[in-house]
């Protein structure tokens, strides 16, 4: 048996933060001194590294539970399905609701839970929870449905990746512009055909790796200390990423028993564009490749980082013909792969 995706849907906010609105943040060091440059080259550097240019901030009345209702909708009449039919309702997600100009998350009830009783859900069979597994949240909820369905302890399962980072950030931080918020929703039940997910993989690194990224104080001593923000080791993240990734990637590749030139697209948490770039390009190697042509289609350039959020979002995207010079067709094999706090790695080999 393998489980499928019937129903994909996500949510883009509309307020758009482009990197030149960050022109008159006062960046600092994390001792707090200021850079020796203006900001116009700290963004011209962020734009090389990175690849963004733009990246979207949740509308002020809303939080990630309500990015993820909406996203909900569209996945549910994409499947074309009764809501009351779930069994499951997995949600993905790192910091919680974090309401605008506030610093407390808010995590009860689940946020699982708010979904559902924002969709009106009646049936209590109808098990609703959230997952914390930094960036891989989304790919990591599609292996426990994988799991629920295959054991029979679920017949149709949604998962959510939602995420509004922007309003855990520190402004005198430059990685804040990395940030970005959305939701992507998927709706996964077992397979009658030859599609659907093949192999996967999964792991978390927590030794030295455990604090790679974490929660610290404001790079500006004037600030509160014990109001913390979202922070990270981004050399040792990339360093990570590279070693550790590729690795997974191949061992789930591996399993599936598709071939490398059978791979028709890799669709990876839209973390750091070289990042990735390079993560594709030491996999291929593996395997004495050169990575072929679009291969990895990216969504980063203008929807920025939105944690749990990137993977599913891309391929909505992808279906709906919104990222250029990219298509998925059926039967189509491809990877879904992801890396992020914890670390924690995942990967699924998956025909369309």
């Amino acid at each position: 048996m393998k489980i499928k995706i019937i129903g994909i849907g996500s949510y883009i906010p509309n307020l758009e933060v482009k990197n030149t609105d960050f022109d008159k943040h006062i960046f600092l060091n994390e001792d707090g001194t200021p850079f020796g440059y203006p900001n116009e080259v700290v963004i011209k550097k962020f734009k090389g590294i990175t690849g963004i240019e733009n990246r979207r901030y949740a509308e002020p009345q809303y939080t990630a539970s309500d990015l993820a209702f909406f996203a909900a909708q569209k996945a549910i009449a994409n499947a074309e399905i009764d809501a009351e039919t779930l069994d499951y309702i997995i949600f993905a997600h790192n910091f919680g609701d974090v309401k605008t100009g506030t610093h407390q998350t808010d995590i009860l009830p689940s946020l699982a839970t708010r979904v559902k009783n924002k969709l009106g859900i009646k049936n209590p069979k109808c098990v609703a929870y959230d997952i914390l597994f930094g960036c891989p949240g989304w790919i990591e909820g599609v292996l426990q449905a994988n799991a629920f369905i295959k054991s029979g302890m679920a017949k149709r399962v949604m998962v959510i990746g939602a995420e509004t980072l922007s309003r855990v950030v520190d402004d005198h931080d430059r990685d804040s512009m990395i940030y970005s918020d959305g939701a992507g929703v998927s709706i996964l039940e077992a397979s009658p055909d030859e599609a659907g997910l093949l192999a996967y993989e999964s792991a978390t690194y927590a030794n030295d790796e455990a604090n790679y990224l974490f929660f610290g104080k404001s790079y500006n001593p004037d600030l509160d200390p014990d109001i913390k923000y979202i922070k990270m080791y981004g050399r040792k993240i990339y360093e990570f990423a590279l070693s550790n990734v590729p690795l997974a990637m191949k061992s789930c590749l591996d399993k599936s028993g598709i071939a490398i030139d059978e791979v028709k697209k890799i669709l990876i948490h839209q973390a750091n564009e070289k990042m990735d770039e390079a993560i594709i390009e030491r996999f291929y190697k593996l395997y004495d490749k050169t990575a072929p042509v679009a291969i990895m289609p990216m969504s980063i350039h203008d929807l920025g980082n939105s944690s749990v959020a990137t993977v599913p979002t891309l391929y909505d995207l992808i279906l709906q013909g919104k990222i250029e010079n990219q298509e998925i067709n059926k039967g189509d094999v491809i990877i879904f792969a992801s890396v992020g706090a914890g670390m924690n790695i995942n990967a699924f080999v998956y025909r369309h």
